[in-house]
This record gives structure tokens, sequence and C-alpha cells, in this order.
């Protein structure tokens, strides 16, 4: 599904991904763990397309698509969730579901999978977003994440600032749709809460990878680099 070699970026001068190499491979789970300031982000935006690649190369499904517009992108099957409550706030739940019928798809349609997905949006679609709990609002962006069925699935810390029920909730949909087909790309701060669900990953420091490979090695690299032996 996806191939870096040799991926930089960075912010003006500041260097933030070093030679990056990886594989993503079709279907799965694929966990990105790490600390604050690993680069896992800027990860997630340069594959979307959000940020420019410095050097290297970015590959989907065989093409490269290193310097690819984001909506291009997104038009084939590549969808991110950022970090925090990727929601319009001032827009009613329905309104914000109406947004994804520009991939193409009738709202008809739309709504129903969103609805099934998450009950506890439909008796509240009137309602403005950005009233609505954290745990509803994460609802929300990865709700509209299911509509689309992606092909490529980004998520930037799906369980930030979020009560344990919900996360599970959130991975459990997460796990529905890569059992449907979708490839996820799971970046997470709190490696415990996706290394059960994953099927392999990589851990990053200081914007290296620095090991990949199942979870039980990844367990093994995080305790050492950066968990101690907890």
């Amino acid at each position: 599904m996806l191939e870096l070699t040799g991926l930089t970026a960075a912010y003006g001068a500041i260097e933030v991904l070093h030679g990056i190499d990886l594989t993503v491979p079709k279907g799965g789970l694929f966990a990105v763990l790490g600390p604050n300031g690993a680069g896992k982000s800027t990860l997630l935006r340069v594959i979307a397309g959000l940020h420019a690649v410095g050097g290297g190369s970015v590959t989907v499904n065989g093409e490269s698509v290193s310097g690819t517009q984001p909506f291009a992108l997104a038009r084939r099957g590549v969808c991110l969730l950022p970090e925090g409550r990727g929601v319009f706030p001032n827009l009613t739940i329905a309104e914000n579901i109406r947004l994804v019928t520009h991939l193409g798809g009738s709202l008809s349609e739309i709504e129903a999978r969103v609805y099934d997905t998450f009950p506890v949006l439909a008796t509240r679609r009137r309602q403005l977003a950005g009233t609505l709990s954290g745990g509803e609002q994460q609802m929300l962006a990865l709700a509209r994440a299911v509509a689309t069925e992606p092909e490529f699935l980004l998520l930037d810390e799906l369980s930030t600032g979020l009560a344990p029920r919900i996360v599970e909730m959130l991975y459990g949909q997460v796990v529905a749709m890569v059992s449907r087909g979708t490839t996820v790309l799971a970046v997470e701060q709190f490696a415990r809460t996706v290394l059960e669900i994953a099927h392999t990953g990589a851990v990053m420091v200081t914007g290296r990878v620095v090991a990949a490979g199942p979870p039980a090695d990844l367990n093994e690299a995080l305790a050492g680099l950066y968990l101690g032996a907890a």
C-alpha cells in the first residue's frame, strides 16, 4: 500500500524527518509509535500531501505520489484524520456529514453508514458539532471516514484526551474498517492503545525509524527506548 524511501521533510531550515524507509503492506493495521517530537504527525502530513517532501519518495499502490495535491490523494482513497477534533464546529452533525458527498456518494447512503455506526449521532443530527463532547466529536470525525470507505486511512492520535471506553469503541470501528479492506496507518503516543490490534508497525524517535516489525518486537523496542521497563 505504502512505501517510503529515504524520505525527508523540514520546517524551514530544520529537518524533522531524516531518511525514513518504511513499507506498509496492503490490508491490516500498521502502528507508528514514539514519543512527542518524534515526527509522527509530520510523517502523516507528508503522506497525505499536506507537507512538502524534502527528499526521497512516497509511493502509494506502486505509484509515486510525491508532490501530489491533498484533494487528488483524497479522491484516490487516502483519508487523514488529523490530531484533535477534525470537525467543523459551527456546522451541525448533519451538515458535517453532508460534506462527505463531495466524493460522489449519495447523501442517504452516507447518512445510513454514519448513523448505523454511531447511533448517538442520529439523535443529535441538528446539534452544532462544536457543542458535542470530545468523544462525540471524534466519533463524528471517524464516522465521516467510515462513510467514504477509504482505501488507506491515516489516523493521528485518535485516542488523545478521550476516556478508555470511548477509545475502545473508536478502535473497534477501525478494526471493522480493516476487516472490510481498508489499510490503516495509526500514529499513537500511547503504545498499548494500538499494539493490541496492530498487525505490524514501527517505532520513531527524533525523526528516524529505529525499529519495525510485529507488535511483540515493538514492545521490546519501546521498553528499551523510552518507556523504561514499564
